[in-house]
């Protein structure tokens, strides 16, 4: 599993024009899954995101995590993530799960985030999706 996690002062998934789901504070999740990942790749990614220490204490330092901050996650299913460009200027995709093993596998990481205590709202699976947000650092971090 590959994650692009961005912290937010809040962000949103609208598809054909309507708004899916939306968060305030938190994280904006970009989730990616490959062929080979499981149910503990899943959650093992779940709880690295919701202990990973990117906001900021009142000394300035990035020591609090999405638990201490009492923020929302919004995830959102991304194949692109696992793009391979090594051939030339086209990506493929050899590498990302089906849809038939990727949802399952994202339905897990957003259960087990939730069951660490995050509120998760998640995007539409599949769907063609505009995602909307407001990066608060700006603090980026990919994990996988």
């Amino acid at each position: 599993m590959r994650a692009v996690i961005q912290r937010v002062s809040s962000a949103r998934v609208t598809v054909d024009g309507a708004v899916v789901s939306a968060v305030g504070a938190g994280l904006l999740v970009l989730l990616g899954v490959a062929v080979e990942d499981g149910d503990g790749d899943a959650d093992r990614l779940a709880r690295k995101v919701s202990r990973l220490r990117i906001f900021e204490s009142d000394e300035g330092k990035l020591d609090l995590s999405i638990l201490d901050t009492r923020g929302e996650a919004l995830v959102v299913s991304q194949f692109t993530l696992l793009a391979d460009t090594t051939k030339g200027n086209r990506p493929g995709f050899p590498g990302a799960a089906r849809p038939e093993v990727a949802r399952p596998l994202c339905e897990r990481f957003c259960a087990t985030l939730a069951a660490a205590g995050v509120p998760v709202a998640t995007g539409a699976f599949g769907a063609h999706m505009q995602v909307e947000l407001v990066n608060d650092g700006p603090v980026t971090v990919i994990l996988g």
